[in-house]
């Protein structure tokens, strides 16, 4: 792996450009393009294609992961959100019979009222974030955890909220699988 890092820092210094200046760049580009497939999860009106776009801003976020140092949350991003949940997505979505039938009406007369809440949530998100004091941390100030304390954490203190969302998943597994078998 150094050895890819070198090469491409090479190239970067051949062409006049900085590592900082392509970090960034990278960085960027993944954030605009999370929020793109984004947009195309809520905007899309064919739902397969709405979670194949999912996954991707997924994906997209376990990039942005990597940039920020955050190796484990960046494949467990990849293996249970893309690797698990949106499988799960597609299986029942493809169990689900006339899913895609013209019959089925694709839109709702709430754009109006989705519009206004989601500019409200918007705006106070944006005024938390405006109101909050940011301060930088110095090197040695930053808490690093191990994939060991973390696992300590999930199972003690975060035990509950841990097997409740794995009940909440088993649930949404056994309804897809009882929807696939009501079409037959």
């Amino acid at each position: 792996m150094n050895g890819l890092i070198q090469t491409l820092s090479d190239i970067l210094n051949n062409y006049g450009l900085r590592q900082e200046f392509a970090i960034r760049a990278c960085f960027y580009s993944l954030a605009v393009l999370a929020c793109i497939f984004g947009l195309g999860v809520v905007t899309l009106r064919n739902i397969f294609h709405c979670a194949i776009s999912l996954a991707m801003t997924l994906f997209c976020i376990a990039g942005i992961y990597l940039f920020l140092n955050a190796e484990f949350l960046a494949a467990v991003q990849v293996l249970i959100y893309v690797g698990a949940i949106v499988t799960l997505f597609l299986f029942a979505i493809m169990l689900t019979a006339k899913i895609g039938d013209r019959s089925i009406r694709q839109t709702n007369k709430q754009v109006l009222a989705s519009l206004a809440v989601s500019a409200a949530i918007l705006s106070l998100f944006v005024s938390i974030i405006i109101g909050s004091p940011w301060k930088k941390a110095a090197a040695d100030d930053t808490l690093r955890l191990g994939i060991g304390e973390l696992g300590k954490a999930l199972m003690s203190v975060y035990a509950l909220p841990f097997e409740a969302i794995s009940l909440i998943l088993l649930a949404a597994l056994v309804g897809a699988i009882v929807i696939g078998k009501a079409g037959k």
